[in-house]
């Protein structure tokens, strides 16, 4: 969504990477990571060995976004710094950046923002998801200074979505609708008239699709079922004889290409495979760091592991993926939101259970107080070195082992 005012819109930072680099070294840097690569990613003591996966933690576009809302803070000490929403979804980088003055918008129920307080003057950081076409204008409107830090992986999304908006394809979205990326792609729809959205959350939605276009689900019940995740005015009977599948580009690679499949082969049963041909698209808009992070977790879950280490925000969708992976293979999968939820001394530890029921539990005696075991552990992209390195260690210390040990 770029403005041709190139005083008050910056996607490429300010120059400013040389001046920010030693505070997000000292913020995000982790030398038991930097150790574990250079110990074929794993650390072994007193009985507990620890395996990390090959990748994790921050990806590119994660490192560019923070990077970014650093560059900011230092091109504009003096004026007024806003951040729609989070820039990720990591307490520990949303802290830093609160500790630099920069004021958070909170979205509202409906995931919109209240941007009345903001004025030409201040400055304003589009997160890694991205924001509404709706928010942009907005902003735009009141011409203030806007850092765009979008992701450029969700604007291949955006792209994609938008070519099947301008073809009259219903874009069916894999994701969660109430995303902050979801949303944004979500509305790159509203370029064309009359085009529409439909968001599933999983292959349990995506089938409930597929009876309607098979007919064996009745209108009412569907319009009920996604009223709150389809675009205004989405009629079923219209806007589902062309779909074009896109997805958040965090979740599980490989359920959004079985979505994907899964409908054409409806649609080709409902209207033959002629119809299919024409009126359905398809592609894996999953991010290469995603898929990466993905792949490097199948591979771990390979070898034998007793228990199963996810670091990551427990509202960060690519990290929840990962532990939803692990829990396949591993039972004792525990997705910590940040290190201190390990607790050494009492040897229990906070975790969000794996599914969609939420909250958070607490479990003694997570980690065996005797005998060998096998950890392994990974983080999801939004992840900095240092809180893993924290989880590692802490690892250790529940067994009475000293990491200095490895220095």
């Amino acid at each position: 969504m770029p403005t041709d005012d190139a005083t008050t819109y910056y996607r490429k930072g300010f120059g400013l990477k040389a001046e920010v680099q030693e505070t997000l070294t000292g913020d995000y840097a982790g030398s038991l990571v930097d150790l574990l690569r250079a110990r074929d990613y794993t650390l072994a003591a007193g009985g507990v060995t620890v395996r990390l996966a090959r990748e994790f933690g921050f990806c590119y576009g994660v490192e560019r976004a923070v990077e970014y809302a650093y560059q900011t803070r230092a091109k504009f000490p003096e004026r007024r710094v806003f951040l729609a929403g989070e820039i990720i979804h990591n307490p520990h980088v949303n802290a830093k950046l609160r500790e630099m003055g920069i004021h958070f918008l909170q979205p509202n129920q409906a995931g919109g923002f209240d941007y009345t307080m903001v004025q030409p003057e201040d400055v304003v950081i589009l997160p890694a998801f991205g924001v509404t076409i709706h928010d942009f204008e907005t902003l735009r409107g009141i011409g203030c200074i806007m850092v765009d830090t979008t992701c450029g992986s969700v604007l291949n999304v955006w792209k994609r979505v938008e070519s099947y908006a301008r073809d009259g394809f219903t874009s069916l979205i894999h994701g969660k609708h109430y995303h902050e990326e979801t949303r944004a792609t979500a509305s790159q729809v509203s370029k064309y008239a009359g085009a529409h959205y439909l968001v599933v959350r999983d292959m349990a939605e995506a089938r409930l699709v597929c009876d309607y276009i098979e007919g064996t689900w009745s209108r009412d019940d569907f319009l009920a079922k996604f009223a709150d995740r389809a675009s205004p005015g989405f009629d079923p009977a219209r806007d589902l004889q062309r779909i074009g599948v896109a997805n958040q580009t965090t979740m599980l690679a490989r359920e959004s290409l079985a979505i994907g499949e899964e409908v054409g082969q409806a649609m080709a049963r409902a209207h033959g495979e002629a119809h299919r041909a024409t009126h359905f698209r398809t592609f894996d808009t999953i991010c290469s760091a995603t898929q990466d992070r993905q792949d490097a977790v199948n591979a771990l879950l390979e070898e034998p592991l007793d228990v199963m280490l996810v670091v990551g925000g427990y509202n960060s969708s690519n990290t929840i993926s990962l532990a939803a992976l692990c829990a396949e293979q591993v039972p004792a999968t525990f997705h910590v939101e940040d290190a201190e939820a390990i607790d050494p001394e009492t040897g229990t530890v906070r975790y969000r259970p794996i599914g969609p029921h939420g909250g958070e539990a607490e479990r003694a005696g997570w980690l065996p107080v005797a005998g060998d075991v096998r950890v392994g552990i990974t983080a999801g992209a939004s992840t900095p070195n240092n809180k893993i390195g924290e989880a590692v260690a802490r690892i250790f210390r529940t067994r009475g082992i000293d990491p200095s040990l490895f220095s």
